[in-house]
């Protein structure tokens, strides 16, 4: 048998035994999302409420009720958001929460006019008697790490939550949050992501629903079986001890929510999911935008992985739960491993000896057996979303489609992460937001735009790749491969035209969109 074959048959065969893991691990998940019993302290709707404050003056709590309330500091981490950050401070202003027990920090890294419409805000909100400052930093050292850090440095309260600038809490959220700190060893309490603006678009809606495959499914499979689960943020509560204890806000991976959320965990806090707690947030509408943010998050994953596997595997955590953060950290891995072998089909199918080099039936049915496992983890997820549109159902074959077709940009990311670990130099690149509710924005909201996407190009020529790949499986009776091969093809199509027309926006409009104290944000 030729060695070169061989080769890349025994490539193609490891990519796919991992895409049957991570398959299988995904059904496991789904069972233990449905099966596994709910833990202690993930408060239904009504739980954890306080008593008093609900009528009249919503900060005006009875004496014993504010007795047994703990401090809360609320960081709000922005750079260049100025179509959001007055949306931002107001919905936090308006939580009904005693205001003796409240502080907000607005931690600002802008380098346009959001600082002063901040400022401003944040003395129209202290006027109405909330305790609301601006902390700015002439420079980005270490980028919302950095920003947390240098306010936690200042903070007061004994619990830390934090809203990126996307999200609008609602008024209830801290009083409910708190009651999952009542257990002392409890050091973080994670809320669930609403969509301000699901309906925007077909992206939008396909963001939701991978949104909500990782919140209804992973987050509450995580919680329930006792695994270790991350922080995602933002719409959460810390424990300031944990953090503390844990060895604070790090940089050095672009993911530093996750890097804190293992090293805490790892330290014994136990970690409470608030399913029934939900805080809306805009899902991005451009593209690229959404890739870009794809990008760091998978990159940060890697990195993160890099850094604490020895040390989790070298611990004294139970087997399973070293298992399941293996699955956790590395589970980005299946974007290369499906891609792979996707881009091997066409050789394979020409190499000498084509009855070996030709994918086999049993390969085509590993592919088969990820889709189902993929189609069934994010039905669960739509199902357990109750009173919502039938149409939602629609959104899985786009999901489909959309995940292949960022499959070239989560594989970039992952192997970015694995060959090195976050530098100074590296940039964390905000998701431009733009006050969009529901289908619309105000008017204006154009002047952060996502980054040239320079793939965009290749994504278009994979796409011409897979179409020929499929046509050639079609011609040699390789129909076991064309549905796989086909997806492909439409998934670069789609995503590498989108961002290619958005390149193409962005460059001929920029001076029209841009004014010089926005070219820097954009």
């Amino acid at each position: 048998m030729p060695f070169v074959p061989a080769l890349i048959f025994a490539i193609f065969v490891a990519c796919q035994a991992v895409l049957v893991a991570v398959g299988a691990h995904r059904l496991v998940l789904l069972w233990r999302s449905r099966h596994g019993r709910a833990a202690a302290g993930a408060a239904g709707p009504g739980a954890g409420c306080l008593s008093g404050g609900l009528s009249g003056d919503p900060h005006a709590f009875p004496p014993a009720a504010l007795a047994g309330l703990p401090s809360v500091t609320v960081q709000l981490p922005i750079h260049n958001e100025r179509y959001v950050v007055r949306r931002l401070m107001e919905a936090v202003a308006a939580m009904d929460y005693p205001r003796a027990r409240l502080a907000v920090q607005v931690l600002d890294d802008s380098t346009d006019d959001t600082t002063g419409e901040a400022r401003a805000c944040a003395a129209a909100l202290r006027a109405r008697g909330c305790d609301v400052g601006v902390l700015h930093r002439a420079h980005r050292a270490g980028y919302k790490a950095g920003a947390l850090e240098a306010g936690l440095e200042v903070a007061r309260g004994e619990l830390i939550a934090v809203f990126d600038a996307d999200f609008v809490p609602p008024a209830d959220f801290l009083r409910r949050a708190v009651r999952a700190f009542d257990d002392p060893r409890v050091g973080m309490a994670q809320a669930r992501w609403g969509h301000l603006n699901e309906p925007y678009s077909l992206l939008t809606r396909v963001q939701a629903a991978f949104l909500d495959g990782h919140f209804l499914v992973e987050q509450r499979a995580r919680s329930r079986s006792g695994a270790c689960f991350n922080f995602n943020g933002t719409a959460g509560v810390w424990r300031r001890e944990a953090v503390m204890d844990a060895g604070g806000w790090q940089h050095d991976t672009l993911t530093e929510d996750l890097d804190l959320s293992y090293r805490a965990q790892l330290r014994g806090w136990r970690f409470v999911y608030l399913e029934d707690l939900v805080a809306d947030a805009e899902l991005p509408v451009e593209l690229n935008a959404f890739k870009s943010q794809q990008h760091r998050w998978a990159r940060g994953s890697m990195q993160t992985a890099r850094k604490l596997l020895p040390r989790l595997l070298a611990s004294r955590e139970t087997p399973a739960r070293k298992f399941e953060a293996c699955f956790h950290l590395l589970g980005n891995l299946a974007y290369p491993a499906a891609l792979v072998p996707a881009l091997l089909m066409l050789p394979l199918m020409w190499l000498p000896g084509r009855d070996f080099g030709a994918p086999p039936m049993q390969v085509a049915l590993a592919y088969a057996f990820t889709t189902a496992a993929f189609v069934g983890f994010f039905a669960g997820a739509l199902a357990a979303r109750a009173g919502d549109a039938p149409r939602r159902w629609l959104c899985l074959p786009a999901m489909m489609v959309v995940g292949m077709g960022m499959s070239l940009n989560a594989t970039r990311a992952v192997f970015c992460g694995l060959s090195r670990a976050a530098r100074p130099g590296d940039e964390f690149r905000r998701t431009p937001k733009w006050s969009v509710r529901g289908r619309t924005r105000p008017g204006g909201g154009r002047r952060y735009r996502a980054r040239l996407d320079r793939w965009a190009l290749a994504e278009l020529l994979l796409a011409v790749y897979f179409a020929c790949s499929c046509a050639q499986a079609v011609d040699l009776g390789r129909y076991e491969a064309a549905p796989f091969l086909g997806l492909f093809a439409a998934g670069f199509a789609y995503v590498g035209g989108c961002s290619t027309l958005e390149n193409l926006r962005s460059t001929l409009f920029r001076k029209r969109l841009d004014s010089p104290a926005e070219a820097v944000a954009a």
